[in-house]
Protein backbone atom coordinates (compact mmCIF):
# COMPACT_ATOMS: atom_id res chain seq x y z
CA UNK A 1 0.00 0.00 0.00
CA UNK A 2 1.11 3.63 -0.43
CA UNK A 3 2.40 5.22 2.73
CA UNK A 4 0.85 7.89 4.90
CA UNK A 5 0.83 11.66 4.40
CA UNK A 6 3.64 12.52 6.86
CA UNK A 7 1.14 13.48 9.55
CA UNK A 8 3.97 13.58 12.10
CA UNK A 9 5.18 16.86 10.62
CA UNK A 10 2.46 18.60 12.64
CA UNK A 11 4.54 17.68 15.73
CA UNK A 12 7.89 18.76 14.27
CA UNK A 13 10.24 20.98 16.28
CA UNK A 14 10.03 24.64 15.29
CA UNK A 15 12.50 25.87 12.74
CA UNK A 16 13.38 22.53 11.12
CA UNK A 17 12.65 22.19 7.42
CA UNK A 18 10.30 19.38 6.48
CA UNK A 19 12.13 18.72 3.21
CA UNK A 20 15.78 19.15 2.31
CA UNK A 21 17.13 20.34 -1.04
CA UNK A 22 19.01 17.26 -2.19
CA UNK A 23 20.13 18.86 -5.46
CA UNK A 24 22.69 21.06 -3.70
CA UNK A 25 25.54 18.67 -4.52
CA UNK A 26 26.22 16.09 -7.21
CA UNK A 27 28.80 14.10 -5.22
CA UNK A 28 30.60 13.84 -1.89
CA UNK A 29 33.69 15.14 -3.65
CA UNK A 30 31.88 18.37 -4.45
CA UNK A 31 30.79 18.74 -0.82
CA UNK A 32 34.33 18.05 0.43
CA UNK A 33 35.87 20.51 -2.03
CA UNK A 34 33.49 23.21 -0.82
CA UNK A 35 34.57 22.65 2.78
CA UNK A 36 38.27 22.47 1.96
CA UNK A 37 37.97 25.91 0.35
CA UNK A 38 35.80 27.35 3.13
CA UNK A 39 37.58 25.99 6.22
CA UNK A 40 41.18 25.63 4.99
CA UNK A 41 43.09 26.71 8.12
CA UNK A 42 40.64 25.17 10.58
CA UNK A 43 41.52 22.03 12.57
CA UNK A 44 39.87 18.98 10.99
CA UNK A 45 41.27 15.93 12.81
CA UNK A 46 43.31 15.44 15.96
CA UNK A 47 44.73 12.05 16.92
CA UNK A 48 47.50 11.20 19.37
CA UNK A 49 48.03 14.96 19.86
CA UNK A 50 48.70 15.59 16.16
CA UNK A 51 46.28 17.92 14.35
CA UNK A 52 45.60 18.15 10.61
CA UNK A 53 43.80 21.15 9.12
CA UNK A 54 41.25 21.02 6.33
CA UNK A 55 43.94 22.30 3.96
CA UNK A 56 46.38 19.59 4.98
CA UNK A 57 43.77 16.85 4.59
CA UNK A 58 42.89 18.28 1.17
CA UNK A 59 46.54 17.99 0.09
CA UNK A 60 47.16 14.57 1.64
CA UNK A 61 43.99 12.99 0.24
CA UNK A 62 44.65 14.45 -3.22
CA UNK A 63 48.14 12.95 -3.14
CA UNK A 64 46.83 9.56 -2.07
CA UNK A 65 44.11 9.67 -4.71
CA UNK A 66 46.63 10.54 -7.42
CA UNK A 67 48.83 7.63 -6.34
CA UNK A 68 45.85 5.24 -6.52
CA UNK A 69 45.08 6.45 -10.04
CA UNK A 70 48.68 5.71 -11.04
CA UNK A 71 47.96 2.01 -10.40
CA UNK A 72 45.68 1.96 -13.44
CA UNK A 73 42.51 1.03 -11.55
CA UNK A 74 39.33 1.71 -13.49
CA UNK A 75 36.76 4.20 -12.18
CA UNK A 76 34.45 2.41 -9.76
CA UNK A 77 37.13 -0.06 -8.59
CA UNK A 78 36.72 -1.13 -4.97
CA UNK A 79 39.42 -0.25 -2.45
CA UNK A 80 39.27 -1.84 1.02
CA UNK A 81 40.29 0.13 4.11
CA UNK A 82 41.10 -1.77 7.30
CA UNK A 83 42.11 0.64 10.06
CA UNK A 84 41.01 2.04 13.41
CA UNK A 85 40.47 5.77 13.95
CA UNK A 86 43.85 7.14 12.92
CA UNK A 87 44.65 10.22 10.82
CA UNK A 88 45.34 7.98 7.83
CA UNK A 89 41.77 6.68 7.78
CA UNK A 90 39.84 9.81 6.71
CA UNK A 91 42.72 10.76 4.41
CA UNK A 92 42.39 7.35 2.72
CA UNK A 93 38.58 7.54 2.50
CA UNK A 94 38.73 10.95 0.86
CA UNK A 95 41.58 9.87 -1.42
CA UNK A 96 39.69 6.83 -2.67
CA UNK A 97 36.53 8.82 -3.41
CA UNK A 98 38.34 11.76 -4.99
CA UNK A 99 40.10 9.31 -7.33
CA UNK A 100 36.73 7.95 -8.47
CA UNK A 101 36.82 4.65 -6.62
CA UNK A 102 34.55 2.92 -4.10
CA UNK A 103 35.40 2.57 -0.41
CA UNK A 104 34.95 -0.85 1.22
CA UNK A 105 35.25 -0.31 4.98
CA UNK A 106 36.54 -3.36 6.87
CA UNK A 107 36.50 -4.01 10.61
CA UNK A 108 40.20 -4.35 11.56
CA UNK A 109 39.34 -7.00 14.14
CA UNK A 110 37.93 -9.34 11.50
CA UNK A 111 39.12 -12.93 11.46
CA UNK A 112 40.75 -14.28 8.27
CA UNK A 113 37.45 -15.96 7.30
CA UNK A 114 35.49 -12.71 7.65
CA UNK A 115 38.10 -10.68 5.79
CA UNK A 116 38.28 -13.18 2.93
CA UNK A 117 34.50 -13.11 2.55
CA UNK A 118 34.33 -9.32 2.40
CA UNK A 119 37.24 -8.90 -0.01
CA UNK A 120 35.86 -11.53 -2.36
CA UNK A 121 32.25 -10.41 -2.11
CA UNK A 122 33.21 -6.81 -2.88
CA UNK A 123 35.80 -7.67 -5.54
CA UNK A 124 38.30 -5.32 -3.91
CA UNK A 125 41.50 -4.87 -5.94
CA UNK A 126 43.48 -2.81 -3.42
CA UNK A 127 43.62 -2.55 0.34
CA UNK A 128 45.00 -0.07 2.87
CA UNK A 129 45.59 -1.91 6.13
CA UNK A 130 47.26 -1.09 9.43
CA UNK A 131 50.37 -3.23 9.83
CA UNK A 132 49.07 -4.56 13.17
CA UNK A 133 46.56 -6.63 11.17
CA UNK A 134 48.80 -7.56 8.23
CA UNK A 135 49.01 -11.24 9.26
CA UNK A 136 45.25 -11.55 8.84
CA UNK A 137 45.54 -10.37 5.24
CA UNK A 138 48.60 -12.54 4.62
CA UNK A 139 46.63 -15.68 5.43
CA UNK A 140 43.93 -15.01 2.80
CA UNK A 141 45.33 -12.69 0.13
CA UNK A 142 46.17 -15.52 -2.30
CA UNK A 143 42.46 -16.40 -2.44
CA UNK A 144 41.31 -12.84 -3.21
CA UNK A 145 41.52 -10.37 -6.10
CA UNK A 146 43.78 -8.01 -4.16
CA UNK A 147 46.64 -6.76 -6.37
CA UNK A 148 47.87 -3.77 -4.38
CA UNK A 149 48.61 -3.59 -0.64
CA UNK A 150 49.30 -0.35 1.23
CA UNK A 151 50.59 -0.82 4.78
CA UNK A 152 49.94 1.93 7.29
CA UNK A 153 51.58 2.23 10.69
CA UNK A 154 50.27 3.99 13.79
CA UNK A 155 52.98 6.67 13.54
CA UNK A 156 52.20 7.70 9.97
CA UNK A 157 51.33 11.41 9.69
CA UNK A 158 52.44 12.14 13.28
CA UNK A 159 55.61 13.85 12.05
CA UNK A 160 59.22 13.46 13.14
CA UNK A 161 60.30 12.36 15.69
CA UNK A 162 56.94 11.44 17.20
CA UNK A 163 55.95 9.10 14.38
CA UNK A 164 59.21 7.18 14.60
CA UNK A 165 58.99 6.90 18.40
CA UNK A 166 55.36 5.81 18.23
CA UNK A 167 56.14 3.07 15.71
CA UNK A 168 59.05 1.84 17.82
CA UNK A 169 56.79 1.61 20.87
CA UNK A 170 54.02 -0.20 18.95
CA UNK A 171 56.37 -2.65 17.21
CA UNK A 172 59.15 -3.29 19.73
CA UNK A 173 57.81 -2.47 23.17
CA UNK A 174 54.12 -3.38 22.94
CA UNK A 175 54.89 -6.02 20.28
CA UNK A 176 51.54 -5.22 18.66
CA UNK A 177 52.71 -5.97 15.10
CA UNK A 178 53.04 -9.72 14.49
CA UNK A 179 55.59 -10.73 11.86
CA UNK A 180 54.11 -10.68 8.35
CA UNK A 181 55.11 -11.36 4.76
CA UNK A 182 53.29 -9.35 2.09
CA UNK A 183 55.63 -9.09 -0.92
CA UNK A 184 55.24 -5.93 -2.96
CA UNK A 185 53.42 -3.90 -0.33
CA UNK A 186 53.88 -0.12 -0.26
CA UNK A 187 54.16 2.02 2.87
CA UNK A 188 51.33 4.54 3.32
CA UNK A 189 53.72 7.47 3.73
CA UNK A 190 55.44 6.49 0.47
CA UNK A 191 52.13 6.69 -1.38
CA UNK A 192 51.74 10.24 -0.07
CA UNK A 193 55.24 11.35 -0.99
CA UNK A 194 54.96 9.79 -4.46
CA UNK A 195 51.44 11.14 -4.94
CA UNK A 196 52.56 14.69 -4.22
CA UNK A 197 54.55 14.57 -7.48
CA UNK A 198 51.45 13.51 -9.45
CA UNK A 199 48.26 15.26 -10.50
CA UNK A 200 44.85 14.06 -9.32
CA UNK A 201 42.55 13.62 -12.31
CA UNK A 202 39.13 14.60 -11.04
CA UNK A 203 36.55 12.06 -12.23
CA UNK A 204 33.06 13.01 -13.33
CA UNK A 205 30.74 11.63 -10.65
CA UNK A 206 27.01 11.89 -10.14
CA UNK A 207 24.60 11.37 -7.26
CA UNK A 208 23.98 7.73 -8.21
CA UNK A 209 27.61 6.69 -8.45
CA UNK A 210 28.56 4.20 -5.73
CA UNK A 211 30.60 5.71 -2.88
CA UNK A 212 30.67 2.92 -0.27
CA UNK A 213 30.05 -0.78 -0.04
CA UNK A 214 29.18 -0.72 3.64
CA UNK A 215 28.93 -4.23 5.00
CA UNK A 216 26.26 -5.16 7.49
CA UNK A 217 27.57 -6.26 10.85
CA UNK A 218 26.73 -9.90 10.30
CA UNK A 219 24.87 -10.00 13.63
CA UNK A 220 21.86 -11.43 11.77
CA UNK A 221 23.59 -13.73 9.30
CA UNK A 222 26.07 -13.46 6.42
CA UNK A 223 27.53 -9.99 6.01
CA UNK A 224 26.17 -8.24 2.90
CA UNK A 225 27.41 -5.08 1.19
CA UNK A 226 24.91 -2.24 1.31
CA UNK A 227 25.36 -0.14 -1.84
CA UNK A 228 25.52 3.48 -0.68
CA UNK A 229 25.76 6.06 -3.44
CA UNK A 230 27.10 9.60 -3.11
CA UNK A 231 23.54 10.97 -2.74
CA UNK A 232 22.86 8.64 0.20
CA UNK A 233 25.72 10.06 2.23
CA UNK A 234 25.53 13.75 1.36
CA UNK A 235 21.74 13.55 1.62
CA UNK A 236 21.99 12.20 5.14
CA UNK A 237 24.55 14.89 6.00
CA UNK A 238 22.17 17.63 4.86
CA UNK A 239 19.30 16.05 6.78
CA UNK A 240 21.43 15.61 9.91
CA UNK A 241 22.78 19.17 9.73
CA UNK A 242 19.24 20.55 9.61
CA UNK A 243 18.27 18.42 12.62
CA UNK A 244 21.39 19.28 14.64
CA UNK A 245 21.52 23.03 14.02
CA UNK A 246 19.00 24.12 16.69
CA UNK A 247 21.36 22.83 19.41
CA UNK A 248 24.57 24.01 17.77
CA UNK A 249 23.20 27.50 17.10
CA UNK A 250 21.50 27.86 20.50
CA UNK A 251 22.85 31.00 22.22
CA UNK A 252 21.29 30.24 25.61
CA UNK A 253 24.34 28.07 26.37
CA UNK A 254 26.79 30.71 25.19
CA UNK A 255 28.22 31.52 21.77
CA UNK A 256 27.67 28.74 19.19
CA UNK A 257 30.74 26.49 18.95
CA UNK A 258 33.05 27.47 16.10
CA UNK A 259 34.24 24.96 15.20
CA UNK A 260 32.04 22.19 16.50
CA UNK A 261 34.25 19.69 18.36
CA UNK A 262 33.22 16.05 18.02
CA UNK A 263 34.32 13.08 20.11
CA UNK A 264 34.95 10.39 17.48
CA UNK A 265 35.27 7.31 19.68
CA UNK A 266 33.06 5.11 17.52
CA UNK A 267 35.10 3.52 14.70
CA UNK A 268 34.68 5.24 11.36
CA UNK A 269 34.29 1.93 9.57
CA UNK A 270 30.85 1.79 11.24
CA UNK A 271 28.09 3.69 9.45
CA UNK A 272 27.03 5.65 12.56
CA UNK A 273 30.47 7.20 13.01
CA UNK A 274 31.21 7.42 9.28
CA UNK A 275 28.25 9.76 8.75
CA UNK A 276 27.73 11.44 12.14
CA UNK A 277 31.41 12.07 12.87
CA UNK A 278 33.33 12.14 9.61
CA UNK A 279 30.97 13.40 6.91
CA UNK A 280 28.79 15.66 9.03
CA UNK A 281 31.94 17.35 10.34
CA UNK A 282 33.21 17.82 6.79
CA UNK A 283 29.94 19.51 5.87
CA UNK A 284 29.83 21.70 9.01
CA UNK A 285 33.54 22.45 9.38
CA UNK A 286 33.80 20.36 12.53
CA UNK A 287 36.89 19.19 14.40
CA UNK A 288 37.00 15.44 15.13
CA UNK A 289 38.99 14.12 18.09
CA UNK A 290 39.87 10.63 16.83
CA UNK A 291 40.05 7.86 19.45
CA UNK A 292 41.96 4.84 18.04
CA UNK A 293 41.06 2.51 20.93
CA UNK A 294 37.86 3.43 22.83
CA UNK A 295 38.28 0.38 25.05
CA UNK A 296 41.21 2.20 26.66
CA UNK A 297 38.99 4.50 28.72
CA UNK A 298 41.89 6.16 30.52
CA UNK A 299 43.54 7.08 27.22
CA UNK A 300 40.26 8.24 25.72
CA UNK A 301 39.41 10.44 28.70
CA UNK A 302 42.88 11.98 28.64
CA UNK A 303 42.51 12.76 24.93
CA UNK A 304 39.06 14.38 25.06
CA UNK A 305 39.75 16.16 28.36
CA UNK A 306 41.89 18.69 26.46
CA UNK A 307 38.88 19.98 24.53
CA UNK A 308 35.54 21.64 25.20
CA UNK A 309 33.66 19.08 23.12
CA UNK A 310 30.19 19.75 21.72
CA UNK A 311 28.93 16.55 20.05
CA UNK A 312 29.31 13.08 21.56
CA UNK A 313 27.94 10.20 19.46
CA UNK A 314 28.09 6.83 21.23
CA UNK A 315 26.28 3.57 21.89
CA UNK A 316 24.65 2.56 25.17
CA UNK A 317 27.56 0.40 26.33
CA UNK A 318 30.03 3.27 25.87
CA UNK A 319 27.81 5.76 27.70
CA UNK A 320 27.46 3.19 30.48
CA UNK A 321 31.18 2.55 30.87
CA UNK A 322 31.97 6.27 30.88
CA UNK A 323 29.45 7.32 33.55
CA UNK A 324 30.86 4.59 35.77
CA UNK A 325 34.46 5.82 35.32
CA UNK A 326 35.79 8.20 37.99
CA UNK A 327 38.07 10.02 35.55
CA UNK A 328 35.24 10.79 33.14
CA UNK A 329 33.19 12.33 35.92
CA UNK A 330 35.92 14.95 36.37
CA UNK A 331 35.68 16.31 32.81
CA UNK A 332 34.23 19.67 31.78
CA UNK A 333 30.84 19.14 30.12
CA UNK A 334 29.96 22.82 29.80
CA UNK A 335 30.44 22.77 26.02
CA UNK A 336 28.40 19.63 25.38
CA UNK A 337 25.42 20.42 23.15
CA UNK A 338 24.27 16.99 21.91
CA UNK A 339 24.89 13.44 23.11
CA UNK A 340 23.73 11.29 20.22
CA UNK A 341 22.78 7.70 21.05
CA UNK A 342 22.39 5.03 18.39
CA UNK A 343 23.53 1.59 17.24
CA UNK A 344 21.53 -0.17 19.97
CA UNK A 345 18.81 0.67 22.47
CA UNK A 346 19.72 3.30 25.07
CA UNK A 347 18.64 2.04 28.48
CA UNK A 348 16.78 4.36 30.84
CA UNK A 349 19.17 3.71 33.76
CA UNK A 350 22.16 4.70 31.64
CA UNK A 351 20.39 7.75 30.16
CA UNK A 352 19.44 9.03 33.61
CA UNK A 353 23.01 8.68 34.92
CA UNK A 354 24.36 10.46 31.84
CA UNK A 355 21.89 13.33 32.18
CA UNK A 356 22.67 13.70 35.89
CA UNK A 357 26.39 13.89 35.19
CA UNK A 358 26.59 15.93 31.97
CA UNK A 359 23.33 17.94 32.16
CA UNK A 360 22.82 16.95 28.53
CA UNK A 361 20.31 14.21 27.70
CA UNK A 362 21.13 11.35 25.35
CA UNK A 363 19.26 12.17 22.14
CA UNK A 364 18.47 8.74 20.79
CA UNK A 365 18.13 8.11 17.09
CA UNK A 366 17.64 5.12 14.86
CA UNK A 367 19.06 3.87 11.61
CA UNK A 368 20.82 0.97 9.98
CA UNK A 369 23.72 0.34 7.64
CA UNK A 370 21.13 0.09 4.87
CA UNK A 371 19.85 3.61 5.67
CA UNK A 372 23.28 5.30 5.79
CA UNK A 373 22.74 5.57 9.55
CA UNK A 374 20.05 8.04 10.66
CA UNK A 375 16.38 7.70 9.76
CA UNK A 376 14.76 8.99 12.97
CA UNK A 377 15.98 11.09 15.88
CA UNK A 378 14.69 12.79 18.98
CA UNK A 379 14.66 16.60 18.86
CA UNK A 380 18.11 17.84 19.84
CA UNK A 381 16.62 20.43 22.20
CA UNK A 382 15.03 17.70 24.32
CA UNK A 383 15.71 17.99 28.02
CA UNK A 384 14.88 14.45 29.05
CA UNK A 385 15.14 10.80 28.07
CA UNK A 386 12.09 9.80 26.03
CA UNK A 387 12.54 6.04 25.73
CA UNK A 388 11.85 6.19 22.00
CA UNK A 389 13.97 6.91 18.91
CA UNK A 390 12.31 10.15 17.91
CA UNK A 391 10.66 11.34 14.72
CA UNK A 392 11.30 10.71 11.04
CA UNK A 393 14.02 13.11 9.93
CA UNK A 394 13.44 15.64 7.12
CA UNK A 395 12.64 14.16 3.70
CA UNK A 396 12.18 10.77 5.41
CA UNK A 397 9.08 8.60 5.76
CA UNK A 398 8.41 5.88 8.33
CA UNK A 399 5.65 3.34 7.79
CA UNK A 400 4.77 0.62 10.33
CA UNK A 401 3.56 -2.44 8.44
CA UNK A 402 2.24 -5.93 8.95
CA UNK A 403 3.59 -9.05 7.25
CA UNK A 404 1.48 -8.28 4.16
CA UNK A 405 3.05 -4.81 3.82
CA UNK A 406 -0.15 -3.09 4.95
CA UNK A 407 0.29 -0.05 7.19
CA UNK A 408 -1.04 -0.62 10.70
CA UNK A 409 -2.85 1.98 12.83
CA UNK A 410 -0.96 4.40 15.07
CA UNK A 411 -0.06 2.67 18.34
CA UNK A 412 -0.04 -0.82 16.84
CA UNK A 413 3.23 -2.71 16.45
CA UNK A 414 4.61 -3.83 13.12
CA UNK A 415 7.77 -3.80 11.05
CA UNK A 416 9.48 -0.42 10.73
CA UNK A 417 9.78 0.48 7.04
CA UNK A 418 11.82 3.46 5.79
CA UNK A 419 11.81 5.54 2.62
CA UNK A 420 14.08 8.52 2.07
CA UNK A 421 17.31 9.86 0.59
CA UNK A 422 19.44 7.75 2.92
CA UNK A 423 18.10 4.32 1.88
CA UNK A 424 20.64 2.13 0.06
CA UNK A 425 20.29 1.15 -3.57
CA UNK A 426 20.42 -2.54 -2.66
CA UNK A 427 22.81 -5.26 -1.55
CA UNK A 428 25.91 -5.66 -3.70
CA UNK A 429 25.29 -8.33 -6.35
CA UNK A 430 22.43 -9.85 -4.32
CA UNK A 431 19.21 -9.02 -6.20
CA UNK A 432 17.14 -11.62 -4.35
CA UNK A 433 18.24 -10.34 -0.95
CA UNK A 434 17.51 -6.80 -2.10
CA UNK A 435 14.03 -7.72 -3.29
CA UNK A 436 13.32 -9.39 0.04
CA UNK A 437 13.86 -6.18 2.01
CA UNK A 438 12.13 -3.66 -0.27
CA UNK A 439 8.38 -3.10 -0.42
CA UNK A 440 6.47 -2.65 -3.63
CA UNK A 441 6.34 1.12 -3.03
CA UNK A 442 10.02 1.57 -2.28
CA UNK A 443 10.31 1.28 1.49
CA UNK A 444 13.18 -0.59 3.14
CA UNK A 445 11.97 -3.27 5.57
CA UNK A 446 14.20 -2.91 8.61
CA UNK A 447 13.52 -6.20 10.38
CA UNK A 448 12.79 -4.21 13.54
CA UNK A 449 9.45 -4.20 15.33
CA UNK A 450 8.17 -0.81 16.42
CA UNK A 451 5.15 1.42 16.92
CA UNK A 452 4.36 4.95 15.79
CA UNK A 453 3.17 6.97 18.77
CA UNK A 454 0.46 9.67 18.56
CA UNK A 455 3.12 12.40 18.88
CA UNK A 456 4.88 11.20 15.73
CA UNK A 457 7.70 9.45 17.57
CA UNK A 458 8.79 5.89 16.82
CA UNK A 459 9.35 3.38 19.59
CA UNK A 460 11.45 0.30 18.93
CA UNK A 461 10.04 -2.88 20.39
CA UNK A 462 12.77 -5.27 19.24
CA UNK A 463 14.37 -7.14 16.38
CA UNK A 464 12.04 -9.61 14.72
CA UNK A 465 14.65 -12.34 15.08
CA UNK A 466 15.38 -11.55 18.74
CA UNK A 467 11.77 -11.83 19.85
CA UNK A 468 11.15 -14.62 22.37
CA UNK A 469 7.87 -16.55 22.14
CA UNK A 470 6.83 -17.75 25.61
CA UNK A 471 3.61 -19.77 25.62
CA UNK A 472 2.35 -17.72 22.68
CA UNK A 473 3.28 -14.38 24.28
CA UNK A 474 5.75 -12.08 22.54
CA UNK A 475 8.63 -11.19 24.86
CA UNK A 476 11.12 -8.56 23.73
CA UNK A 477 14.70 -8.71 25.05
CA UNK A 478 15.03 -4.91 24.92
CA UNK A 479 12.25 -4.53 27.48
CA UNK A 480 13.75 -7.13 29.81
CA UNK A 481 17.22 -5.63 29.54
CA UNK A 482 15.90 -2.13 30.17
CA UNK A 483 14.18 -3.26 33.37
CA UNK A 484 17.04 -5.41 34.63
CA UNK A 485 19.67 -2.72 33.92
CA UNK A 486 17.91 -0.53 36.49
CA UNK A 487 18.49 -3.09 39.23
CA UNK A 488 21.23 -1.86 41.62
CA UNK A 489 24.47 -3.80 41.27
CA UNK A 490 24.15 -4.57 37.55
CA UNK A 491 26.63 -3.12 35.06
CA UNK A 492 25.09 -4.61 31.90
CA UNK A 493 22.91 -7.50 30.82
CA UNK A 494 21.54 -9.39 27.84
CA UNK A 495 18.44 -11.56 27.41
CA UNK A 496 17.93 -14.37 24.91
CA UNK A 497 15.33 -17.04 24.29
CA UNK A 498 16.19 -20.70 24.88
CA UNK A 499 14.10 -23.79 24.11
CA UNK A 500 11.70 -24.98 26.78
CA UNK A 501 9.56 -28.14 26.68
CA UNK A 502 6.59 -26.54 28.41
CA UNK A 503 6.50 -23.02 27.00
CA UNK A 504 8.28 -23.39 23.66
CA UNK A 505 10.85 -20.80 24.68
CA UNK A 506 11.86 -19.18 27.94
CA UNK A 507 14.05 -16.26 28.95
CA UNK A 508 17.71 -16.64 29.84
CA UNK A 509 19.49 -13.66 31.32
CA UNK A 510 23.23 -12.92 31.28
CA UNK A 511 24.48 -10.36 33.82
CA UNK A 512 27.76 -8.53 34.40
CA UNK A 513 27.88 -7.29 37.99
CA UNK A 514 28.99 -3.86 39.16
CA UNK A 515 28.49 -5.01 42.77
CA UNK A 516 30.16 -8.36 43.55
CA UNK A 517 27.65 -8.89 46.39
CA UNK A 518 24.69 -9.04 44.00
CA UNK A 519 22.83 -12.37 44.25
CA UNK A 520 20.59 -14.28 41.89
CA UNK A 521 17.70 -14.03 44.34
CA UNK A 522 18.00 -10.25 44.44
CA UNK A 523 17.73 -10.15 40.65
CA UNK A 524 14.78 -12.53 40.62
CA UNK A 525 12.94 -10.48 43.25
CA UNK A 526 13.53 -7.32 41.22
CA UNK A 527 12.23 -9.01 38.06
CA UNK A 528 9.13 -10.34 39.82
CA UNK A 529 8.37 -6.85 41.09
CA UNK A 530 8.78 -5.16 37.71
CA UNK A 531 7.67 -7.68 35.06
CA UNK A 532 4.77 -10.03 34.52
CA UNK A 533 5.42 -13.72 35.11
CA UNK A 534 6.10 -14.99 31.58
CA UNK A 535 8.74 -12.26 31.05
CA UNK A 536 10.75 -13.30 34.10
CA UNK A 537 14.03 -15.11 33.36
CA UNK A 538 14.03 -18.82 34.06
CA UNK A 539 17.83 -18.94 33.89
CA UNK A 540 20.28 -16.36 35.20
CA UNK A 541 23.99 -16.49 34.47
CA UNK A 542 26.59 -14.15 35.96
CA UNK A 543 29.56 -13.56 33.68
CA UNK A 544 32.66 -11.39 33.44
CA UNK A 545 31.70 -9.80 30.13
CA UNK A 546 29.24 -9.96 27.24
CA UNK A 547 30.18 -10.58 23.59
CA UNK A 548 30.03 -7.33 21.62
CA UNK A 549 30.80 -5.94 18.22
CA UNK A 550 33.73 -3.55 18.10
CA UNK A 551 31.21 -0.71 18.28
CA UNK A 552 29.84 -2.08 21.55
CA UNK A 553 26.58 -3.64 20.35
CA UNK A 554 25.82 -6.76 22.39
CA UNK A 555 25.80 -9.90 20.23
CA UNK A 556 22.73 -11.81 21.32
CA UNK A 557 23.24 -14.14 18.38
CA UNK A 558 26.61 -15.22 19.77
CA UNK A 559 25.02 -15.93 23.14
CA UNK A 560 22.37 -18.03 21.40
CA UNK A 561 24.87 -19.88 19.22
CA UNK A 562 26.83 -21.00 22.27
CA UNK A 563 23.68 -21.98 24.15
CA UNK A 564 22.95 -25.72 24.50
CA UNK A 565 19.34 -26.85 24.49
CA UNK A 566 17.86 -26.41 27.95
CA UNK A 567 14.86 -28.30 29.19
CA UNK A 568 12.43 -27.49 31.97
Amino acid sequence: MEANNKWWLAHYPAGIAHEIDLTRYTSLNEMADESFAKFGARAMYTCLDKTLTFREVDQLSAAFGAWLQSLGLKQGARVALMMPNLLQYPVAILGVLRAGYVVVNVNPLYTPRELEHQLNDSGSEAIVILENFATTLQSVIARTAIKHVVLASVGDLLGFPKGMITNFMVRKVKKAVPAYNLPGHVAFNDTISDGRTMTLNRPTLGPEDVAFLQYTGGTTGVSKGAVLVHANIYGNCLVSEAWLNPAMLDTSKGPPPDPMVIVCALPMYHIFSLVTCMWLAIKMGGHNILIPNPRDLDGMIKAIGKYRFNLFPAVNTMFNRLVNHAGFRELDFSGLRVSNGGGMAVQRAVAEKWLSLTRTPIVEGYGLTETSSGATCNPVMSNEYTGDVGMPMPSTEISIRDDNENEVPVGQSGEICIRGPQVMRGYWQRPQDTAAVMTRDGFFKSGDIGVMLPNGHVKIVDRKKDMILVSGFNVYPNEIEDVVASCPGILECAAIGVPDEKTGETVKLFIVKSDPALTEETVRAYCRKNMTGYKNPKFIVFCESLPKTNVGKILRRELRDKEPTLKA
